[in-house]
C-alpha cells in the first residue's frame, strides 16, 4: 500500500489493511500528520468568497471535460466511480492526478487498495458512466454485470471496451477545500485503438457531449 495513502487513512480515523503492495517511505514523502493537528481542513468561513455555489458550477460548467472511472479491488471487492476531474500531472516521473470529494464513500476503500486504475470512458459509454456515477452507499455493487479485467501492474480494474487506460500507485493526497488531489504514479498504460474509433466520452454543461468533425472554416459540418 502506498505510504501516503496510509497516512491519510490513519489521519481520518479510518482502518487499514496488510499492505499488498508495499512502497518504503521516501525523503520526499510528506511528514505524518503532527498530533492534534488535523489533516484535513475544510474553508473556513472567514476565508469563502461570496459566490453562489449554483452560479459556480454553471460557469465551470462550461470547460468541457473528459470523463473516467477510478476503480481499484479491496477485500470486499471491485469498487470504483465516476471522475471527470481527471487530469496528467508530470511527464517525469510519470505522475497523473484526480479530484475527489471528500464525502465520497469509495474514495477510502481505494486509498486503503493503495493502487486504482483510470479508464477513459469513449462517446458510446454514456450508461456505463451513469451506473459508477451513484453513489456507492446507495449501490454498493457497481460492477455488478460490468465485464472487466485486472490491469497488469495493481490488478485494478480495467474495463472492456475502454479506448484508454492507466494503471496507478496512490503517490500522494493533497486536501482542496471539499475535495481531495490524489496523485498516481503510472506503473502501466495502454489504449484500444477500436474502442478510441469512437471518439471520447465528454461532459459539458452538466450533459454528456461527444467531438463533432470541424469543417475547413472552423464550423462544425
Amino acid at each position: 500500500m502506498a505510504a501516503t495513502a496510509v497516512r491519510y487513512l490513519r489521519s481520518v480515523g479510518s482502518p487499514t489493511t496488510a499492505a499488498r503492495h508495499p512502497a518504503p517511505l521516501s525523503p520526499t514523502d510528506p511528514a505524518p500528520p503532527r498530533p492534534g493537528r488535523p489533516a484535513l481542513r475544510a474553508v473556513g468561513a472567514d476565508e469563502r468568497l461570496p459566490l453562489d455555489p449554483a452560479e459556480f458550477r454553471r460557469v465551470l460548467g462550461h470547460f468541457a471535460s473528459g470523463v473516467t472511472v477510478i476503480a481499484a479491488v479491496d477485500e470486499a471487492g471491485p469498487t470504483g466511480f465516476a471522475c471527470q476531474s481527471f487530469s496528467s500531472l508530470s511527464l517525469d516521473p510519470p505522475l497523473v492526478a484526480f479530484m475527489v470529494a471528500r464525502t465520497s464513500t469509495t474514495w477510502p476503500r481505494i486509498a486503503r487498495a493503495g493502487v486504482f486504475c483510470v479508464n477513459v470512458l469513449g462517446a458510446d459509454q454514456g450508461e456505463l458512466c451513469r451506473g459508477f456515477a451513484v453513489s456507492g452507499s446507495r449501490r454498493p455493487d457497481k460492477f455488478a454485470g460490468v465485464p472487466h479485467r485486472p490491469s497488469p501492474v495493481t490488478g485494478s480494474p480495467r474495463l472492456a471496451g475502454v479506448p484508454a487506460w492507466i494503471d496507478c500507485t496512490v503517490h500522494a493526497v493533497h486536501t482542496g477545500g471539499d475535495h481531495l488531489v490524489v496523485v498516481g504514479r503510472v506503473r502501466a498504460l495502454g489504449t484500444d485503438d477500436l474502442a478510441a474509433r469512437s471518439g471520447p466520452l465528454l461532459f459539458h454543461r452538466g450533459e454528456f457531449a461527444s467531438l463533432a468533425p470541424l469543417g475547413q472554416d472552423g464550423s462544425q459540418s
